[in-house]
């Protein structure tokens, strides 16, 4: 156990992330600590704190006197090594686990050496195998371009060019845009919704045990000139009188955000309930409950476990209606959010791809995300920028939304709810986007 902790958070601080920080502009890849367990040597030690402060290797002047001092005295690679031995022994599930997290944390730290200018170029597919399970590959937006247009002429949008349709979703954005100041109470309104769907179509196939835990205690905060669209930060550290968990989180949304009410209702469903608050807080339970190991409380980014987790978040609104496939939705003007929103995932791919596997310039990636995904300005820059751009998280982080949305979507399509469900939400243990196939025999 202490070799999870050790492992994960000095691979965390050493890319300047810091897991108790409660707003997600201070977590990096260590997106949770609700354990109760004390926090390990490579958080606590008096170099760790200095790291922190001056953003590990990503910052724009690395300290490397800072650097060198952590590293000497906390031994990541060897704390790495340590998680790869104790994924040698226990179950099956939690063996293949832990050896997914091995291989994708021996990434990071190859990704910061050579950051460092003290090691080689790490490979493209190597980032995204890694992550995914998967060899990297473009996008194809085709499909659910057609079908955003088809349901935009419906609703008296004009798309009948590649101009005509940008333009079209452009006006169709416009003229459902979320009013900021109506964030919060809108928000409020969708989790009420979804979570009383997630009653009706997921808790009938989970253990009864889960059925209790809260789905969806969040806030919702606004954040300025983020980098990101929204953070969704699950606390977990609040008790109950009794000492169980409140299973709390806040939601950072991007003040600056452009989102229509269908995407911001995939949104809700997506981070809150039934997607990634919900998850996270059935992960705290099982853990408590002594379900699961201390790495179910450690959630962490660039890994196979995000990949699914990605994948269970954005499959999240079909779960909660009880359907497998978009065009199954009740409402029109919903399909198109879940479509462009998904787009918009596919688009995260290719500008991963675009940047680090066809050597793309910035604005090219924006102009290919902008017209060929039908991103919005804000979000075709902020993908093609500082996340696609970014040396980890553009090659291993933004290809796990697809991969992992596209694993969900193939599982749910071909095992009965009452089997995929209690998989994916982690009654039969914790699992990641290439270990589900082994628990469920895909």
């Amino acid at each position: 156990m202490s070799a999870v902790a050790d492992a994960i958070l000095g691979i965390d601080t050493l890319w300047g992330g810091d897991v108790m920080n409660p707003s997600g502009t201070g977590r990096f890849i260590a997106d949770s600590w609700c354990s109760d367990e004390p926090l390990p040597r490579a958080y606590t030690h008096a170099t760790a704190s200095r790291l922190r402060e001056t953003g590990g290797v990503t910052a724009k002047l690395p300290d490397l006197a800072a650097i060198d001092a952590y590293l000497a005295a906390v031994d990541v690679p060897g704390a790495i090594a340590a998680m790869a031995e104790e994924a040698k022994t226990g179950g099956r599930i939690r063996r293949a686990y832990l050896k997914g997290l091995v291989l994708c944390f021996e990434t990071m730290w190859d990704l910061a050496m050579e950051m460092l200018g003290r090691g080689d170029k790490v490979p493209y597919e190597r980032c995204v195998m890694a992550s995914t399970g998967r060899k990297p590959e473009p996008s194809d937006p085709a499909a659910k371009r057609a079908r955003v247009a088809e349901l935009l002429a419906k609703a008296g949008y004009p798309t009948v060019s590649d101009v005509a349709l940008l333009a079209a979703v452009d006006a169709w954005r416009r003229d459902r845009a979320v009013p900021k100041p109506s964030i919060p109470a809108l928000g409020a309104a969708f989790i009420a919704r979804y979570d009383a769907l997630a009653v009706r179509h997921l808790l009938p196939y989970l253990p009864a045990a889960l059925k209790a835990v809260p789905r969806a205690n969040i806030t919702f905060l606004p954040i300025k000139d983020a980098w990101f669209s929204g953070s969704m930060n699950y606390l977990g550290r609040a008790r109950r009188p009794d000492g169980t968990p409140e299973y709390e989180a806040t939601y950072e949304i991007n003040a600056s955000l452009e989102i229509s009410v269908p995407e911001f209702e995939q949104l809700v469903s997506h981070e809150v309930v039934p997607g990634h608050v919900t998850t996270t807080a059935y992960c705290q339970n099982l853990y408590v409950r002594g379900k699961m190991g201390l790495e179910a409380t450690v959630l962490t980014m660039n890994t196979r476990h995000a990949a699914l987790s990605e994948g269970i978040a954005n499959n999240a609104i079909l779960i909660a209606h009880g359907v497998t496939e978009i065009d199954q939705l009740p409402d029109e003007d919903t399909q198109a959010g879940v479509l462009l929103a998904l787009l918009q995932d596919d688009a995260k791919n290719q500008s991963s791809y675009l940047t680090w596997h066809e050597g793309l310039a910035q604005p090219e990636v924006a102009q290919v995300l902008r017209r060929e995904y039908l991103c919005s300005p804000e979000r075709a820059d902020k993908l093609s920028g500082a996340w696609g751009r970014h040396p980890l998280l553009g090659r291993m982080y933004l290809p796990a939304y697809r991969a992992g949305t596209e694993c969900v979507a193939d599982l749910r399509r071909r095992f009965p709810p009452e089997v995929v469900l209690p998989a994916l939400y982690g009654a039969r243990g914790l699992v990641d986007v290439v270990t589900i196939g082994k628990v469920l025999g895909a």
